[in-house]
């Protein structure tokens, strides 16, 4: 499974232990044996996971997906809240884009110790 997913089989093995996968029969020799169902729900996550959801909100999902009444305006409104996040973090990660950008372009790359990245990173004004 590891193998057709992508998931390391450590990820695997948490999933099945916090409940977001269902723990697999085992062979008459111990072995692991997935079914479709599990394969397509290690997909999901997976999927999910590339995507930015938590495990909270992978929970959240499986939990509308699971008890099979759930509309696709609830489903919508927990993507849409994700993306909203995602939006934040973006923005976030812009501005320390800038900063650093400041902070590289202030650099002369000298070779002595007095440094404008060392003296930001110091800065308690920030």
């Amino acid at each position: 499974m590891s193998k057709k997913t992508g998931v390391n089989i450590e990820t695997i093995r948490y999933y099945e232990k916090i409940g977001i996968l269902p723990k697999p029969d085992r062979t008459s020799g111990g072995n692991r044996q997935y079914d479709h169902s599990q394969l397509k729900r290690l997909f999901f996550i997976r999927r999910s996971r590339d995507l930015g959801f938590n495990i909270k909100e992978i929970r959240t999902l499986f939990e509308m997906v699971d008890r099979k009444d759930f509309t696709c305006e609830e489903m919508h409104n927990v993507a849409l809240k994700h993306l909203e996040t995602l939006r934040d973090k973006i923005t976030g990660l812009k501005k320390l884009e800038a900063d650093l950008m400041v902070m590289v372009a202030d650099c002369n790359n000298g070779d002595v110790p007095d440094c404008p990245i060392v003296d930001t990173l110091f800065n308690t004004n920030n």
